[in-house]
């Protein structure tokens, strides 16, 4: 971990690398540009610093969850705030996308970078160049692996999320009402996020805390046979994949049978698990749909929850995750220390990033209403 002394060397020895950086930063800078031209987004950015704090530099993975959208704004609204400026871009789930960014915005002499990564393995040489021009790096929600070069990770308990999602399995199907005695056995079958995201991991393995002492005595039946992490990932956590997925998984393993339960990481892809069993029949008084679980609360799946499909999600609320970025950032750019509340959970390959967890939340039909007493939606868009 970068202590603050290191930092201001590193800011001192940089101003005397600046000429030798300067035909690099520049060709980078028009790739950038060039890329950005080619259809990147760009929001809420100034690029030279006019406010009295400098610019920010916020990188999100993607457009197409309305959670990242959400999460950019929050950040620029709360740096913008607290006296930065905030250059906010998307990478449309183009790892070279947000290599180029990044690039660029470290070549605009950024002062610090909030980094949600599209792959958490990719960032490795560009990082080194921030680090060599005294950039700090804030992960964000998705921790950034096989470098040095992050200081510091904000982010919820991904272990619990996961841990919320079987519990509610478990709870939904009554598995341990007789203590585990009963005859009666319920299917499941189980869905994981993106392979290059480090919170995949997380949280299926705190799903599989709860779920695998049920598999082992054979309450629950996964009729697949999947289930280690690497047969269930869903590629860019991408809902039409875990769509067909759930297709081919009806077709081949539930002709006669149903699935009682569906352990969905995150509700884009319970939707595409939704519209699979729609297509399968479910959703019928004879053919109930199974327990179809979720996260990030998106507006779509709570209204889905409302309407008797998907039956939970985990909210976490992204705008404290944004303010708590931007404390964070803030206290390093002042040499403060930021506040942490893990040192240990988080190793990244090269080094364990000290992290801020914030606590999820799960929500079915009986409180759905938390969301709009938390100001988080209104009652009108839940109708």
């Amino acid at each position: 971990m970068h202590d603050h002394s290191r930092r201001t060397r590193t800011r001192t020895r940089t101003r005397t690398r600046t000429r030798s950086l300067t035909a690099v930063v520049g060709a980078c800078a028009a790739l950038a540009l060039s890329l950005t031209a080619c259809g990147q987004n760009s929001d809420g950015g100034g690029n030279g610093g006019g406010a009295e704090g400098g610019t920010i530099g916020i990188a999100m993975p993607t457009k197409s969850s309305e959670r990242w959208i959400a999460d950019g704004e929050n950040m620029v609204e709360r740096f913008e705030a607290a006296g930065y400026e905030a250059d906010l871009q998307y990478g449309d789930d183009k790892v070279e996308n947000q290599v180029a960014q990044i690039e660029n915005m470290i070549s605009k002499g950024h002062k610090a970078l909030v980094i949600a990564a599209i792959d958490g393995s990719s960032l490795t040489n560009v990082l080194g160049r921030a680090e060599e021009a005294g950039i700090p790096v804030i992960a964000y929600d998705r921790l950034i692996r096989g470098t040095g070069s992050v200081d510091y990770y904000a982010t919820f308990d991904n272990f619990k999320v996961g841990e919320l999602q079987a519990r509610y399995i478990v709870d939904a199907l009554k598995l341990e009402e007789d203590g585990g005695g009963a005859d009666e056995k319920s299917n499941l079958e189980l869905f994981a996020g993106s392979p290059d995201d480090n919170n995949t991991g997380f949280f299926f393995r705190g799903a599989m805390s709860v779920l695998k002492p049920h598999i082992d005595d054979k309450r629950l039946v996964v009729r697949s046979g999947q289930t280690e992490m690497n047969q269930v990932t869903t590629l860019r956590w991408d809902g039409g994949t875990a769509q067909k997925r759930m297709d081919d998984l009806l077709s081949r393993y539930y002709g006669s049978e149903r699935v009682d339960a569906v352990l969905s990481p995150y509700d884009g892809i319970s939707i595409g698990v939704i519209s699979a069993l729609k297509s399968a029949g479910y959703g019928t008084k004879a053919k109930p749909y199974p327990v179809v679980t979720g996260q990030d609360a998106e507006l779509a799946s709570i209204k889905s929850i409302i309407a008797g499909q998907q039956t939970q999600t985990v909210f976490k609320d992204t705008r404290k995750l944004a303010e708590q970025a931007v404390r964070m950032t803030d206290a390093v750019l002042k040499d403060e220390k930021p506040e942490v509340n893990d040192t240990e959970s988080y190793d990244n390959g090269v080094k364990t990033v000290p992290a801020y967890l914030l606590e999820p939340v799960s929500i079915d039909e009986s409180n759905t209403e938390l969301l709009v007493d938390e100001g988080y939606y209104t009652a009108d868009q839940l109708k």
